[in-house]
């Protein structure tokens, strides 16, 4: 907790605020800007004199809740109570979701990578969308029922799509899927998307069921890969994750390594992307 830091920002987010701009008239002649610390106080449910032990930096700790009560009251924007939660020595609360919505944004940056293979997906991997050389890499997954988008579900249930990677990295990708499986949905609090997706997995696959009771977790945030593609043979790629607004949704790029001959073979594939 920085307690300069946050008694400043206080004071000086109060001090910002009009009186009229959180519906409180402005009375009299007032001799400081701003909101007075027993407005603020009233707005935010707590007392007078723990808003001054907060401005004055001689307060213990502010607990999530009260933080939230003082967020709402200071009209602080989503950037500000962010910043006001870390000041506090607490994580911020989760942003937004977006869940299967796309912002058009988004889709006109994949139309835009036409050099680079790339995907859109869910925290817990249901592809949302490709761009025309992700689809000449991968095959089409747009047409299936979208409960079978997932990627650890098409790993686990589907023997075709593992064709499309050496037999000597299943065992390492299987791990990767589950503990990065593991991170949302743990993140996500197994909220019932989360929930319904482990339980179907688990059900339809004692690999999924053993891996999952190993309790590994890691987030992906960056991966070397290797493809078999039956047109171009074997590709290789770095491949980041880039984190979008939206909390639950990831922007994955596949970049071949640099003198790679996946870079020839990468260009023999584009000329294949529909």
């Amino acid at each position: 907790m920085d307690r300069t830091r946050l008694a400043d920002f206080l004071r000086r987010s109060r001090e910002r605020l009009r009186p009229q701009d959180v519906g409180l008239p402005a009375g009299p002649r007032r001799r400081t800007p701003g909101l007075r610390r027993e407005e603020l106080a009233h707005l935010a449910g707590v007392s007078a004199d723990y808003v001054m032990r907060l401005e004055q930096a001689r307060s213990s700790q502010p607990s999530t809740q009260l933080l939230a009560a003082l967020a709402r009251a200071l009209r602080l924007t989503p950037d500000e109570r962010d910043h006001l939660y870390l000041l506090a020595g607490h994580r911020p609360p989760e942003g937004p979701r977006a869940g299967h919505q796309i912002r058009p944004a988004l889709l006109y940056l994949l139309d835009r990578l036409g050099d680079t293979p790339a995907q859109l997906l869910t925290d817990l991997g249901d592809l949302l969308a490709q761009n025309a050389l992700a689809e000449a890499l991968f095959g089409r997954v747009n047409d299936l029922d979208e409960q079978d988008r997932n990627i650890a579900w098409r790993w686990f249930t589907n023997p075709r799509v593992r064709e499309a990677y050496p037999p000597e990295d299943h065992d390492h990708l299987s791990r990767v899927r589950v503990a990065d499986l593991r991170a949302a949905a743990t993140h996500r609090a197994y909220d019932p998307p989360a929930t319904a997706l482990v339980e179907r997995l688990e059900s339809a696959s004692p690999e999924f069921a053993t891996l999952w009771h190993d309790h590994e977790v890691a987030v992906r945030r960056s991966h070397h890969i290797r493809i078999l593609h039956p047109a171009v043979g074997l590709l290789e790629f770095d491949f980041e994750i880039l984190f979008t607004e939206a909390t639950d949704q990831r922007l994955r790029l596949f970049t071949p390594p640099q003198d790679s001959p996946s870079l020839a073979a990468l260009e023999a594939l584009r000329t294949l992307a529909p």
